[in-house]
């Protein structure tokens, strides 16, 4: 396979160990060899002559045609009328802090060049069901325009939500069974059982539940203690730097968009990767590097898919994608969509071993990145599919859901991880 530096790498078995060959622009050769540590499962191929086509293989990310899912909550109360949605709004910043912020600094913030709107919300990790989960409180009328269009769109999701209920991912309901109009135990300062009141994702990165800012503050979370920030048009990196110097002690601002890791700056929306990436970004993962990330990927073969797992023994396909990588000595963020933002885009001709493949398998969030799987090299990948499976290699998908190819790149990685919320 040549590569983007005007070299080859092949990547093989050699004996019971691992191999990657680097050919050198210049004629040179270079062998890594690496001793089994665990593996199991089909061996890893060459990565010459890939062929690679949109061809319908016989695994592509699970998805569903219908878009945002409502449950009818007959017992609920309406407490509230919902406002209209007027336009919607990209989230470009999150602020957080452990207290709550002045309305004087939403004001402050909001008077900066280059923001278009701003929203204060309640945000904390709450336990949901057992699972520790990012949650909002929210105004249901003025943020459901900074959700993704299907969830922005639906008026009866946020209508349930201002009437007590609680909206999670469609990732999150499928992959932790979570049924619609059924209670979920939510454990903040005090427990309370909510139902769930539609399958809606609101596109940012690791939230997986939205409430009601009465129903926040009931919950216990602190109240108004973070900012939604819009500005499409402006320099985030300058932004962030104004909006830092009004935060009190303990706060913190960050990116929602790839442009404050990277010199680069997003695709269009719904693409994995940056774009304008400097030298200083790189230089992508070594042949080291490489090596010790696909040696530890392979020896998770057949463990156990479980939504939210990070490893050893359980992993979801952003769990696996981290673990692996850490193997290696390479930070990454939690969740897909962050991953995504860690590197250039690679065009399918041009993937190597170790590259990520993303995909949209969230029909409430056409644009919102939520899979991710390993290239390995000769059309094949490896992933944590979905519950009930487990760790496998399958055919490499570029089909419909296919969001595109990111070489990694460790320097950008570690700074999309540092600045994630949460």
């Amino acid at each position: 396979m040549q590569l983007r530096d005007g070299a080859r790498r092949i990547l093989f078995t050699l004996g019971t160990g691992l191999a990657l060959l680097t050919l050198t622009a210049a004629g040179n050769a270079q062998a890594l060899v690496v001793p089994p540590n665990g593996l199991s499962g089909p061996a890893l191929s060459g990565a010459t002559g890939v062929g690679l086509t949109n061809q319908v293989f016989p695994w592509a990310p699970r998805s569903s045609s219908q878009p945002v899912m409502v449950a009818h909550l007959a017992d609920q109360t309406r407490t509230s009328a919902l406002g209209p949605l007027h336009k919607l709004l990209q989230a470009d910043l999150f602020v957080i802090a452990p207290t709550t912020l002045q309305s004087s600094l939403a004001a402050a913030v909001q008077r900066l060049r280059g923001v278009v709107a701003v929203q204060q919300i309640e945000a904390a990790r709450l336990d949901v069901n057992g699972k520790l989960t990012a949650v909002l409180g929210v105004d249901p009328s003025a943020f459901r325009a900074f959700a993704a269009r299907p969830t922005a769109d639906s008026v009866a999701l946020w209508q349930n939500v201002a009437d007590g209920g609680v909206a999670v991912s469609y990732t999150m309901s499928k992959l932790d069974n979570l049924p619609l109009g059924h209670p979920v135990q939510v454990t903040g300062r005090r427990v309370e059982k909510l139902p769930v009141a539609g399958l809606g994702t609101v596109g940012i990165g690791g939230v997986d539940a939205v409430v009601s800012d009465a129903e926040a503050r009931s919950l216990g979370m602190p109240a108004d203690n973070a900012i939604v920030i819009s500005a499409p048009h402006a320099d985030l990196n300058s932004l962030m730097r104004k909006v830092q110097k009004l935060l009190p002690h303990g706060a913190a601002v960050a990116p929602l968009v790839a442009e404050s890791a990277t010199s680069g700056t997003p695709l269009t929306a719904g693409e994995a990767g940056v774009t304008g990436t400097a030298v200083a970004d790189g230089p992508g993962l070594t042949s080291t590097e490489v090596i010790a990330f696909l040696t530890a990927a392979e020896s998770r073969l057949g463990k156990r898919y479980v939504w939210g797992g990070d490893g050893p023994d359980v992993f979801d396909c952003s769990g696996l994608v981290q673990w692996s990588l850490a193997q290696a000595g390479v930070v990454m963020p939690r969740v897909a969509a962050e991953q995504a933002l860690t590197g250039p885009q690679v065009p399918v001709s041009q993937l190597e071993p170790g590259d990520l493949l993303f995909y949209h398998t969230d029909p409430t969030a056409p644009d919102y990145i939520s899979h991710v799987a390993i290239y390995l090299g000769h059309g094949e990948m490896i992933q944590a599919p979905m519950p009930g499976e487990d760790v496998e290699i399958v055919p490499a998908w570029f089909g419909s859901e296919f969001a595109g190819a990111v070489a990694v790149y460790p320097r950008v990685a570690a700074a999309v991880a540092a600045e994630t919320v949460g």
